[in-house]
């Protein structure tokens, strides 16, 4: 017994000694530099970061970061339950949608597949079951809402930053060896686009590309930050993208926290926007919290909705990929309070589909005037007491 002791210390030993070298010769081993270039009001010469109070740089708790991952692998943060599958029936897209009619399609999470004007493009596209390295990470909870065979030929794609729910190297490659897509993102995400042999675009935030007669998409600020292995952290840069097209633009917010929340104004002076994708989950990480910097929530979301002056949304970023404690159903469910304490006269113009629903999107009209939700409304709804 006292042999097996000894054995069992010295094992230990070796573990902690194991953990301490990792702690200091991986992280940077792992770090990469995707990015050379001037220094800027968002660049130190070294890593991005948001102008103003960058709060994304805090845990998503507000606490330690140890604390956080702690009570997330233990079990004791409160997660809810999702279910380990979510039937889907899957669309099978048009080929081509011409002239002013739009047509989008929610796959999951930030992927929607958008046709309008002859052209079709896809946002953040993601069709790995996992959203992690080397096959790990949260597994989703739904099929992809297009089969990939399905997808009609891609002429554009637009990759956010290079979390691994937003930037699917797989799937890029895919895309790139079968259609050849012009492919546009921000500073330093070409780098990792490039390992899948694809050229990008990899544009600051207010640059634009013309990919169509009439058709220019523009990187825009949003609220985030990046990293594919921690220690990689902000090397490279995060946006929302403006779509401009006859008829009315397109916004896709990517992922996105409030910050200082003029970002959507900003996006609103490329011009007006008839439809915006929009993220409303993953945005509690504790029992009664409902912000995270990183993340905006249905109440954010509907704030976007209303600084952008949309004719018509889409919420995106929910209930593919368990990333945060929310039950699944309760971004939409939450949205649905929020619009209707709002009084929207027509509350279809921010609501939730199911995954694989083509969704026709209106013209855009005249836009009514929104207001701020009502705290008495809110009150008497059970906004507050959903999980």
């Amino acid at each position: 017994m006292a042999g097996l002791a000894g054995k069992a210390l010295k094992f230990l030993a070796a573990v902690a000694i194991a953990l301490c070298l990792g702690v200091t010769i991986i992280p940077p081993f792992l770090d990469a530099r995707y990015y050379d270039g001037p220094v800027s009001g968002h660049y130190d010469g070294n890593h991005f970061f948001n102008p103003g109070v960058d709060d994304t740089l805090q845990p998503p708790t507000g606490k330690s970061r140890g604390g956080f991952l702690w009570r997330f692998l233990s079990g004791e943060s409160g997660r809810q339950p999702w279910p380990d599958i979510v039937p889907v029936r899957p669309a099978k897209p048009e080929a081509r949608v011409m002239g002013s009619r739009m047509v989008a399609t929610w796959v999951g999470h930030a992927s929607v597949l958008v046709q309008t004007q002859g052209v079709n493009i896809l946002t953040d596209p993601v069709w790995s079951d996992r959203a992690g390295p080397f096959g790990f990470g949260p597994k989703r909870v739904t099929i992809p809402g297009i089969a990939f065979d399905d997808l009609p030929k891609i002429d554009v794609v637009l990759v956010s930053h290079n979390h691994y729910d937003h930037m699917d190297l797989d799937t890029i490659g895919r895309l790139w060896a079968r259609d050849h897509p012009v492919i546009i993102t921000s500073l330093g995400n070409d780098a990792l686009i490039a390992r899948t042999g694809a050229p990008s675009f990899a544009l600051d935030w207010g640059q634009g590309v013309n990919v169509r007669p009439g058709m220019r998409v523009i990187v825009t600020r949003n609220h985030h930050w990046s990293s594919r292995w921690f220690s990689d952290s902000r090397r490279a840069l995060w946006s929302s993208f403006v779509i401009q097209v006859p008829g009315g633009n397109i916004y896709f917010a990517g992922d996105t926290g409030f910050g200082d929340g003029r970002w959507p104004q900003e996006a609103r002076r490329f011009g007006p926007v008839r439809l915006a994708l929009i993220p409303i989950g993953a945005f509690r990480f504790e029992p009664g919290m409902v912000r995270t910097a990183s993340h905006i929530g249905p109440m954010e979301a509907e704030r976007v909705f209303a600084q952008l002056k949309a004719g018509f949304a889409i919420p995106i970023h929910w209930g593919t990929f368990q990333l945060s404690n929310e039950a699944r159903e309760t971004p939409p469910k939450m949205l649905a309070e929020v619009v209707r304490c709002a009084g929207y006269a027509d509350a279809s113009r921010f609501a939730a589909h199911p995954v694989g629903t083509a969704v026709d999107v209106p013209a855009l009209g005249k836009i009514p005037d929104q207001h701020a939700p009502n705290a008495e409304c809110l009150a008497r709804s059970d906004i507050y007491r959903l999980n």
